[in-house]
Protein backbone atom coordinates (compact mmCIF):
# COMPACT_ATOMS: atom_id res chain seq x y z
CA UNK A 1 0.00 0.00 0.00
CA UNK A 2 1.36 3.75 -0.97
CA UNK A 3 0.60 4.74 2.30
CA UNK A 4 1.21 8.45 3.38
CA UNK A 5 4.10 9.01 5.64
CA UNK A 6 3.27 10.42 9.55
CA UNK A 7 3.95 14.50 9.32
CA UNK A 8 7.53 15.64 10.78
CA UNK A 9 5.44 18.23 12.28
CA UNK A 10 1.32 17.99 12.89
CA UNK A 11 -0.82 19.63 10.00
CA UNK A 12 -2.46 21.08 13.29
CA UNK A 13 0.85 23.34 14.23
CA UNK A 14 1.61 24.02 10.50
CA UNK A 15 -1.30 25.03 8.79
CA UNK A 16 -2.57 28.56 10.44
CA UNK A 17 -5.57 29.54 8.37
CA UNK A 18 -6.26 31.82 5.20
CA UNK A 19 -4.94 35.00 4.19
CA UNK A 20 -6.67 37.78 1.25
CA UNK A 21 -3.92 38.24 -1.26
CA UNK A 22 -5.49 41.81 -2.14
CA UNK A 23 -5.83 43.40 1.84
CA UNK A 24 -4.01 40.83 3.83
CA UNK A 25 -6.85 40.00 6.25
CA UNK A 26 -6.44 36.78 7.53
CA UNK A 27 -9.24 33.87 8.68
CA UNK A 28 -8.94 31.50 10.87
CA UNK A 29 -9.05 27.99 9.57
CA UNK A 30 -11.75 25.61 10.05
CA UNK A 31 -14.47 27.17 7.04
CA UNK A 32 -14.54 26.39 3.59
CA UNK A 33 -14.02 30.30 2.68
CA UNK A 34 -13.04 31.52 -0.56
CA UNK A 35 -13.15 34.95 -1.00
CA UNK A 36 -12.28 38.06 1.32
CA UNK A 37 -15.62 39.40 3.19
CA UNK A 38 -13.72 43.20 3.04
CA UNK A 39 -12.55 43.36 -0.88
CA UNK A 40 -13.71 40.16 -2.32
CA UNK A 41 -9.92 39.13 -2.98
CA UNK A 42 -9.03 35.27 -3.20
CA UNK A 43 -7.57 33.70 -0.34
CA UNK A 44 -4.52 31.33 0.20
CA UNK A 45 -3.03 29.32 2.98
CA UNK A 46 -0.57 30.33 5.53
CA UNK A 47 1.62 28.16 7.13
CA UNK A 48 4.03 28.68 9.85
CA UNK A 49 7.25 27.41 8.02
CA UNK A 50 9.30 28.15 10.96
CA UNK A 51 7.84 25.12 12.83
CA UNK A 52 8.77 23.22 9.70
CA UNK A 53 12.93 24.66 9.68
CA UNK A 54 15.31 21.44 10.17
CA UNK A 55 12.76 18.72 10.33
CA UNK A 56 11.44 18.62 6.79
CA UNK A 57 14.58 18.03 5.19
CA UNK A 58 15.64 16.39 1.94
CA UNK A 59 16.54 12.98 3.91
CA UNK A 60 12.50 12.98 5.14
CA UNK A 61 11.12 13.72 1.65
CA UNK A 62 12.99 11.08 -0.45
CA UNK A 63 12.25 8.46 2.16
CA UNK A 64 8.74 8.80 1.50
CA UNK A 65 6.48 6.93 -1.11
CA UNK A 66 6.33 8.36 -4.67
CA UNK A 67 3.53 10.35 -4.55
CA UNK A 68 2.48 14.09 -4.15
CA UNK A 69 1.89 13.50 -0.03
CA UNK A 70 5.80 12.93 -0.16
CA UNK A 71 5.15 16.92 0.49
CA UNK A 72 2.12 16.53 2.92
CA UNK A 73 3.45 19.59 5.62
CA UNK A 74 3.15 21.87 2.97
CA UNK A 75 -0.47 20.90 1.90
CA UNK A 76 -3.61 21.82 3.20
CA UNK A 77 -4.71 18.68 4.91
CA UNK A 78 -4.88 18.11 8.56
CA UNK A 79 -6.44 14.60 8.43
CA UNK A 80 -4.34 11.11 7.37
CA UNK A 81 -5.05 11.88 3.47
CA UNK A 82 -6.74 8.71 1.87
CA UNK A 83 -7.10 10.45 -1.84
CA UNK A 84 -4.67 10.72 -4.47
CA UNK A 85 -1.71 7.86 -2.81
CA UNK A 86 -0.86 7.17 -6.43
CA UNK A 87 -1.30 10.44 -7.83
CA UNK A 88 2.12 12.72 -8.93
CA UNK A 89 5.47 11.81 -9.01
CA UNK A 90 5.58 11.88 -12.67
CA UNK A 91 8.80 11.96 -14.93
CA UNK A 92 10.87 14.68 -15.64
CA UNK A 93 12.23 13.61 -19.15
CA UNK A 94 15.57 15.08 -20.32
CA UNK A 95 15.13 15.40 -23.41
CA UNK A 96 17.90 15.76 -25.37
CA UNK A 97 16.74 15.28 -29.13
CA UNK A 98 14.43 17.95 -28.36
CA UNK A 99 17.25 20.04 -27.09
CA UNK A 100 19.53 19.57 -30.01
CA UNK A 101 16.54 20.51 -32.62
CA UNK A 102 15.93 23.80 -30.10
CA UNK A 103 19.04 24.72 -29.67
CA UNK A 104 19.46 24.59 -26.61
CA UNK A 105 21.94 23.25 -23.87
CA UNK A 106 20.13 21.61 -21.23
CA UNK A 107 15.94 20.89 -21.92
CA UNK A 108 13.35 19.08 -19.30
CA UNK A 109 9.98 17.78 -19.89
CA UNK A 110 8.05 17.55 -16.60
CA UNK A 111 5.52 14.91 -17.90
CA UNK A 112 2.17 14.96 -16.72
CA UNK A 113 0.54 13.08 -19.62
CA UNK A 114 1.41 9.95 -17.66
CA UNK A 115 -0.15 11.40 -13.97
CA UNK A 116 -2.52 9.31 -12.09
CA UNK A 117 -5.43 7.97 -12.56
CA UNK A 118 -6.44 10.35 -15.51
CA UNK A 119 -3.41 11.58 -17.30
CA UNK A 120 -3.40 15.65 -16.22
CA UNK A 121 -1.80 17.98 -13.77
CA UNK A 122 -5.24 18.22 -12.22
CA UNK A 123 -5.02 14.97 -10.34
CA UNK A 124 -2.87 16.80 -8.14
CA UNK A 125 -4.87 19.73 -7.13
CA UNK A 126 -8.12 17.27 -7.40
CA UNK A 127 -6.42 15.08 -4.63
CA UNK A 128 -5.51 18.19 -2.29
CA UNK A 129 -9.46 19.41 -2.60
CA UNK A 130 -10.88 16.03 -2.52
CA UNK A 131 -9.23 15.47 1.00
CA UNK A 132 -10.09 18.85 2.24
CA UNK A 133 -14.21 18.39 1.31
CA UNK A 134 -13.92 15.08 3.04
CA UNK A 135 -12.19 16.79 5.87
CA UNK A 136 -15.10 19.29 5.59
CA UNK A 137 -17.51 16.42 5.77
CA UNK A 138 -18.99 17.51 2.20
CA UNK A 139 -20.66 14.56 0.57
CA UNK A 140 -21.33 15.85 -3.13
CA UNK A 141 -18.47 17.10 -4.98
CA UNK A 142 -18.57 19.82 -8.39
CA UNK A 143 -16.27 21.28 -10.77
CA UNK A 144 -16.71 24.07 -13.64
CA UNK A 145 -14.53 22.04 -15.83
CA UNK A 146 -12.97 22.24 -19.77
CA UNK A 147 -12.32 18.28 -19.60
CA UNK A 148 -9.61 17.30 -17.69
CA UNK A 149 -10.80 18.92 -14.20
CA UNK A 150 -13.67 17.02 -14.60
CA UNK A 151 -12.28 14.00 -15.56
CA UNK A 152 -10.47 13.85 -11.82
CA UNK A 153 -13.13 14.81 -10.07
CA UNK A 154 -14.85 12.03 -11.58
CA UNK A 155 -12.59 9.54 -10.97
CA UNK A 156 -10.79 10.63 -7.30
CA UNK A 157 -14.40 11.01 -6.22
CA UNK A 158 -15.45 7.45 -7.31
CA UNK A 159 -12.91 5.77 -5.36
CA UNK A 160 -13.44 8.02 -2.31
CA UNK A 161 -17.30 7.79 -2.38
CA UNK A 162 -18.76 11.12 -3.38
CA UNK A 163 -21.45 12.05 -5.12
CA UNK A 164 -20.37 13.81 -8.59
CA UNK A 165 -21.73 17.07 -10.45
CA UNK A 166 -19.53 17.83 -13.35
CA UNK A 167 -20.31 21.00 -15.47
CA UNK A 168 -18.60 21.42 -18.25
CA UNK A 169 -19.06 23.87 -21.71
CA UNK A 170 -20.78 22.58 -25.42
CA UNK A 171 -18.05 21.63 -28.05
CA UNK A 172 -15.74 19.65 -25.54
CA UNK A 173 -13.59 17.13 -27.65
CA UNK A 174 -15.18 13.39 -26.85
CA UNK A 175 -12.12 11.86 -25.28
CA UNK A 176 -12.87 14.42 -22.38
CA UNK A 177 -16.74 13.90 -22.24
CA UNK A 178 -15.94 9.93 -21.87
CA UNK A 179 -12.95 10.88 -20.10
CA UNK A 180 -15.59 11.66 -17.11
CA UNK A 181 -18.83 9.58 -17.77
CA UNK A 182 -17.24 6.58 -17.31
CA UNK A 183 -17.50 6.95 -14.11
CA UNK A 184 -20.71 7.88 -13.96
CA UNK A 185 -21.12 11.09 -12.80
CA UNK A 186 -23.96 13.73 -13.95
CA UNK A 187 -22.51 15.50 -16.56
CA UNK A 188 -24.07 18.72 -17.46
CA UNK A 189 -23.30 20.63 -20.40
CA UNK A 190 -23.98 24.53 -20.07
CA UNK A 191 -24.87 26.62 -23.05
CA UNK A 192 -21.53 29.18 -23.38
CA UNK A 193 -17.95 28.95 -22.76
CA UNK A 194 -16.23 28.11 -19.79
CA UNK A 195 -16.79 31.62 -18.00
CA UNK A 196 -20.34 30.79 -18.33
CA UNK A 197 -19.84 27.72 -17.32
CA UNK A 198 -17.88 29.02 -14.00
CA UNK A 199 -20.63 31.83 -13.38
CA UNK A 200 -23.35 29.18 -13.13
CA UNK A 201 -21.24 27.16 -10.60
CA UNK A 202 -20.58 29.83 -8.19
CA UNK A 203 -24.11 30.68 -7.99
CA UNK A 204 -24.68 26.60 -7.29
CA UNK A 205 -21.70 27.23 -4.63
CA UNK A 206 -24.11 29.90 -2.63
CA UNK A 207 -27.18 27.89 -2.80
CA UNK A 208 -25.86 24.22 -2.88
CA UNK A 209 -23.82 22.32 0.14
CA UNK A 210 -21.92 21.11 -2.31
CA UNK A 211 -17.62 21.25 -2.75
CA UNK A 212 -16.85 22.71 -5.99
CA UNK A 213 -13.38 22.32 -6.05
CA UNK A 214 -12.17 25.41 -8.12
CA UNK A 215 -14.94 27.92 -6.59
CA UNK A 216 -15.34 27.67 -2.89
CA UNK A 217 -12.70 25.05 -2.11
CA UNK A 218 -9.98 27.01 -4.60
CA UNK A 219 -8.02 27.73 -1.56
CA UNK A 220 -7.28 24.25 -1.23
CA UNK A 221 -7.38 23.04 -4.53
CA UNK A 222 -4.55 25.50 -5.33
CA UNK A 223 -2.33 24.74 -3.61
CA UNK A 224 -2.32 21.28 -4.54
CA UNK A 225 -0.41 22.83 -7.77
CA UNK A 226 2.61 23.34 -5.83
CA UNK A 227 3.67 19.84 -5.96
CA UNK A 228 4.63 19.81 -9.34
CA UNK A 229 7.04 22.71 -8.27
CA UNK A 230 7.97 20.44 -5.65
CA UNK A 231 8.86 17.23 -8.14
CA UNK A 232 10.82 19.05 -10.57
CA UNK A 233 13.26 20.70 -8.21
CA UNK A 234 13.57 17.67 -6.16
CA UNK A 235 14.18 15.38 -9.40
CA UNK A 236 16.72 18.11 -10.75
CA UNK A 237 18.92 17.12 -7.83
CA UNK A 238 17.09 20.01 -5.16
CA UNK A 239 18.02 22.76 -8.36
CA UNK A 240 15.67 25.11 -9.86
CA UNK A 241 15.09 25.08 -13.13
CA UNK A 242 16.65 28.42 -14.86
CA UNK A 243 13.41 29.54 -16.86
CA UNK A 244 10.18 27.53 -16.96
CA UNK A 245 7.55 27.71 -19.39
CA UNK A 246 3.82 27.13 -17.34
CA UNK A 247 0.68 26.85 -19.98
CA UNK A 248 -2.18 29.31 -18.17
CA UNK A 249 -5.86 28.65 -18.49
CA UNK A 250 -7.40 30.02 -15.01
CA UNK A 251 -3.91 30.55 -14.04
CA UNK A 252 -3.73 28.30 -11.46
CA UNK A 253 -0.47 26.35 -12.30
CA UNK A 254 2.14 29.51 -12.93
CA UNK A 255 1.58 30.97 -9.37
CA UNK A 256 1.49 27.80 -6.75
CA UNK A 257 4.78 26.81 -9.24
CA UNK A 258 6.05 30.46 -8.27
CA UNK A 259 5.04 29.81 -4.63
CA UNK A 260 6.57 26.08 -4.48
CA UNK A 261 10.07 27.12 -5.61
CA UNK A 262 9.72 29.98 -2.70
CA UNK A 263 8.71 27.49 -0.03
CA UNK A 264 11.65 25.38 -0.85
CA UNK A 265 14.24 28.61 -0.63
CA UNK A 266 12.48 29.44 2.73
CA UNK A 267 13.16 26.16 3.71
CA UNK A 268 16.88 26.17 2.87
CA UNK A 269 15.72 22.68 0.65
CA UNK A 270 17.08 24.47 -2.60
CA UNK A 271 19.53 27.63 -3.06
CA UNK A 272 17.77 30.31 -5.20
CA UNK A 273 18.89 31.05 -8.54
CA UNK A 274 15.71 33.63 -9.41
CA UNK A 275 14.28 31.29 -12.49
CA UNK A 276 11.98 33.49 -14.70
CA UNK A 277 8.39 32.59 -15.42
CA UNK A 278 7.09 32.34 -18.59
CA UNK A 279 3.35 32.00 -19.21
CA UNK A 280 2.08 30.53 -22.52
CA UNK A 281 -1.54 31.11 -24.03
CA UNK A 282 -3.08 30.10 -27.40
CA UNK A 283 -3.57 32.99 -29.63
CA UNK A 284 -7.59 32.39 -29.61
CA UNK A 285 -7.49 32.44 -26.19
CA UNK A 286 -4.94 35.06 -25.05
CA UNK A 287 -5.19 37.89 -21.88
CA UNK A 288 -2.91 37.86 -20.02
CA UNK A 289 -0.47 37.23 -22.76
CA UNK A 290 -1.30 40.11 -24.23
CA UNK A 291 -1.39 42.51 -21.16
CA UNK A 292 2.07 41.55 -20.88
CA UNK A 293 3.11 42.52 -23.93
CA UNK A 294 0.97 45.61 -23.80
CA UNK A 295 2.52 46.40 -20.66
CA UNK A 296 -1.06 46.64 -19.00
CA UNK A 297 -1.72 46.14 -15.35
CA UNK A 298 -4.92 44.63 -16.54
CA UNK A 299 -6.37 42.36 -18.61
CA UNK A 300 -9.43 41.74 -21.07
CA UNK A 301 -11.79 38.89 -21.01
CA UNK A 302 -11.96 37.29 -24.33
CA UNK A 303 -14.36 35.20 -26.09
CA UNK A 304 -12.39 32.01 -26.77
CA UNK A 305 -11.69 30.48 -30.34
CA UNK A 306 -8.63 27.98 -30.41
CA UNK A 307 -8.32 23.97 -30.38
CA UNK A 308 -6.73 24.59 -27.35
CA UNK A 309 -10.33 23.84 -25.49
CA UNK A 310 -8.64 23.08 -21.97
CA UNK A 311 -6.71 26.21 -21.92
CA UNK A 312 -9.66 28.40 -23.31
CA UNK A 313 -10.73 30.14 -20.11
CA UNK A 314 -11.47 34.08 -21.35
CA UNK A 315 -10.99 35.36 -18.12
CA UNK A 316 -8.30 33.23 -15.33
CA UNK A 317 -9.24 34.02 -12.11
CA UNK A 318 -5.28 34.04 -11.68
CA UNK A 319 -4.66 36.28 -14.43
CA UNK A 320 -3.32 39.12 -12.54
CA UNK A 321 -0.92 36.78 -10.12
CA UNK A 322 0.01 35.38 -13.34
CA UNK A 323 1.45 38.67 -15.25
CA UNK A 324 2.45 39.82 -11.92
CA UNK A 325 5.20 36.76 -11.26
CA UNK A 326 5.85 36.59 -15.22
CA UNK A 327 7.43 40.39 -14.76
CA UNK A 328 8.82 40.33 -11.25
CA UNK A 329 10.81 37.60 -12.58
CA UNK A 330 11.96 38.59 -15.39
CA UNK A 331 9.87 36.33 -17.68
CA UNK A 332 7.38 36.51 -20.60
CA UNK A 333 4.43 35.87 -22.10
CA UNK A 334 3.46 34.03 -25.37
CA UNK A 335 0.89 33.11 -27.49
CA UNK A 336 0.90 29.96 -29.90
CA UNK A 337 -1.38 29.92 -33.15
CA UNK A 338 -3.64 26.54 -33.89
CA UNK A 339 -1.03 25.46 -36.52
CA UNK A 340 1.79 26.23 -34.80
CA UNK A 341 0.29 24.16 -31.63
CA UNK A 342 -0.50 21.28 -33.70
CA UNK A 343 3.28 21.03 -35.26
CA UNK A 344 4.43 21.45 -31.24
CA UNK A 345 2.67 18.31 -30.50
CA UNK A 346 4.14 16.56 -33.50
CA UNK A 347 7.61 18.01 -32.73
CA UNK A 348 7.58 16.90 -29.11
CA UNK A 349 5.76 13.67 -30.18
CA UNK A 350 8.54 12.98 -32.64
CA UNK A 351 11.47 14.04 -31.00
CA UNK A 352 10.70 12.31 -27.25
CA UNK A 353 8.18 10.09 -27.64
CA UNK A 354 5.51 12.32 -25.53
CA UNK A 355 1.88 12.59 -26.81
CA UNK A 356 0.53 15.84 -24.98
CA UNK A 357 -2.77 17.38 -25.61
CA UNK A 358 -3.39 20.77 -27.28
CA UNK A 359 -2.79 22.84 -23.67
CA UNK A 360 1.17 20.72 -23.98
CA UNK A 361 1.22 21.81 -27.27
CA UNK A 362 0.62 25.32 -27.23
CA UNK A 363 3.45 25.32 -23.99
CA UNK A 364 5.43 23.58 -26.17
CA UNK A 365 5.05 25.96 -29.07
CA UNK A 366 5.64 29.57 -27.37
CA UNK A 367 8.85 27.86 -25.27
CA UNK A 368 10.11 27.13 -28.38
CA UNK A 369 8.99 30.60 -29.68
CA UNK A 370 11.03 32.27 -26.32
CA UNK A 371 13.79 30.32 -27.61
CA UNK A 372 14.16 31.79 -30.63
CA UNK A 373 12.94 35.12 -29.65
CA UNK A 374 16.51 34.79 -27.30
CA UNK A 375 14.13 35.77 -24.29
CA UNK A 376 15.53 31.65 -23.11
CA UNK A 377 18.91 31.78 -23.50
CA UNK A 378 20.44 28.78 -25.15
CA UNK A 379 22.94 27.56 -22.10
CA UNK A 380 20.46 27.94 -19.36
CA UNK A 381 17.91 24.96 -17.52
CA UNK A 382 14.74 25.26 -19.14
CA UNK A 383 11.82 23.19 -17.78
CA UNK A 384 8.52 23.15 -20.01
CA UNK A 385 5.28 22.14 -18.12
CA UNK A 386 3.61 19.17 -20.49
CA UNK A 387 0.03 19.00 -18.39
CA UNK A 388 -2.41 16.61 -20.21
CA UNK A 389 -2.05 13.21 -22.60
CA UNK A 390 -2.96 13.68 -26.68
CA UNK A 391 -5.27 10.86 -26.63
CA UNK A 392 -8.15 12.95 -25.03
CA UNK A 393 -7.45 15.55 -27.91
CA UNK A 394 -6.80 13.42 -30.96
CA UNK A 395 -8.84 15.04 -33.43
CA UNK A 396 -6.96 18.29 -33.15
CA UNK A 397 -4.09 16.04 -35.14
CA UNK A 398 -6.07 13.60 -36.82
CA UNK A 399 -5.83 15.28 -40.02
CA UNK A 400 -2.11 16.43 -39.42
CA UNK A 401 -0.38 12.98 -39.21
CA UNK A 402 0.75 10.19 -41.80
CA UNK A 403 -1.96 7.89 -42.95
CA UNK A 404 -1.62 4.25 -42.59
CA UNK A 405 -0.74 1.87 -45.66
CA UNK A 406 -3.34 -1.36 -46.89
CA UNK A 407 -1.14 -3.90 -47.99
CA UNK A 408 -2.02 -7.60 -48.89
CA UNK A 409 -0.61 -10.31 -46.41
CA UNK A 410 2.17 -11.32 -48.51
CA UNK A 411 6.52 -9.57 -48.48
CA UNK A 412 5.65 -8.66 -52.27
CA UNK A 413 2.49 -6.43 -51.53
CA UNK A 414 4.70 -4.56 -48.91
CA UNK A 415 7.32 -3.99 -51.20
CA UNK A 416 5.08 -2.49 -53.86
CA UNK A 417 3.50 -0.59 -51.64
CA UNK A 418 5.29 0.50 -48.91
CA UNK A 419 8.77 0.71 -50.10
CA UNK A 420 8.81 3.35 -52.57
CA UNK A 421 6.99 5.88 -49.60
CA UNK A 422 10.17 5.02 -47.34
CA UNK A 423 12.53 7.45 -48.68
CA UNK A 424 15.97 6.98 -46.97
CA UNK A 425 14.45 3.83 -45.03
CA UNK A 426 14.43 1.88 -48.24
CA UNK A 427 17.96 1.96 -48.60
CA UNK A 428 18.26 0.67 -45.04
CA UNK A 429 15.29 -2.39 -45.86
Amino acid sequence: MNRVQPPVVPPTEIIQGLRCKECGHTYEKGSPSYVCEYDFGPLEVIYDYEKLKGKLTREVIESRPDNLWRYRELLPVEMEPEIGLYSGWTPLVKADRLAERLGVSELYIKDDSVNHPTFSYKDRVVSVALSKAKEFGYRTVSCASTGNLGNSVSAHAARAGFNTFIFIPTGLEIGKIVGSLVYNPKVVEIEGNYDDVNRFCSQMADKYRWAFVNVNLRPYYTEGAKTYGFEIAEQLGWKLPKNIVIPVAGGTILPRVYRSFRELVELDLVEDNNPRFFAAQAAGCSPIVTAIKDESEVFKPVKPDTIAKSIAIGNPADGYEVMDIARKTGGWGEEATDEEIIEAIKLLAQTEGIFTETAGGTTMAVAKKLIEQGRIPNNESIAICITGNGMKTQEAVANHVGETHLIKPTVESFEEVCLPTLGEMGAVV
